[in-house]
């Protein structure tokens, strides 16, 4: 197969694929970003600079990373998420409100499993679901992680007693996913106000 680098400079239907992505900015309506903590860093100054909107999805961010980006969305609007997809997003809903009701019962685990070439553990959208648990109820949460084969992305969120085991998950079915709810975010994310969003808002899930 073709790597990215020979398909530098042709122009297909929809789409140019270059190297110097500051000339392109200049005519683009939004970035969508999934590419890698380095190269997300330098494409957020340009977006910045050129006040462009952008949607990031990359994962494996160091704190001081994802400050910058909070600073670049008090010039530009940022939809900002570890996972895009739609379910996901509901997922984390549904776990908040799952934790909230069970903290005082159940004892509660994440496990998520992805592809063998996965560079970031545990994933990011792991360390989401462990936060919106913390927000719900305060308390940390072990996570398990995996990497088996070529698996898009499974997570599991697991409740448990003595008496019950709840069990809440996501199974990433194609890649595809990321990409419409990456699409869905663009369409939001245009003509907004600077400012950091996700993808709860984009989706109107309160």
């Amino acid at each position: 197969g073709k790597k990215i680098s020979d398909a530098i400079g042709i122009e297909g239907a929809n789409e140019i694929i270059s190297p110097d992505i500051e000339s392109l900015l200049g005519k683009t309506d939004c970035l969508i970003e999934f590419t890698l903590p380095e190269s997300t860093m330098e494409h957020l100054e340009i977006c910045r600079k050129k006040r462009v909107p952008m949607v990031i999805g990359t994962t494996g961010l160091k704190k001081e990373e994802e400050k910058k980006i909070r600073s670049a969305a008090m010039v530009i609007p940022i939809v900002f998420s570890p996972n895009m997809a739609v379910g996901v997003n509901v997922l984390f809903k549904i776990v908040h409100d799952t934790a909230k009701i069970l903290q005082d019962d159940f004892a509660v685990k994440i496990d998520e499993t992805h592809h063998v070439h996965k560079k970031d553990s545990p994933s990011g959208t792991a360390k989401m679901i462990a936060e919106v648990i913390r927000e719900a109820c305060g308390a940390g949460v072990p996570i398990e992680a995996f990497r088996k084969g070529e698996v898009i992305g499974n997570h599991c969120i697991i409740f448990e007693n003595e008496f019950e085991r709840l069990e809440i998950r996501h199974d990433a079915k194609s890649r595809d996913v990321f990409a419409v709810g990456a699409l869905k975010a663009a369409k939001f994310v245009v003509g907004k106000k600077p400012g950091l969003y996700t993808m709860r808002d984009v989706l109107g899930i309160g």
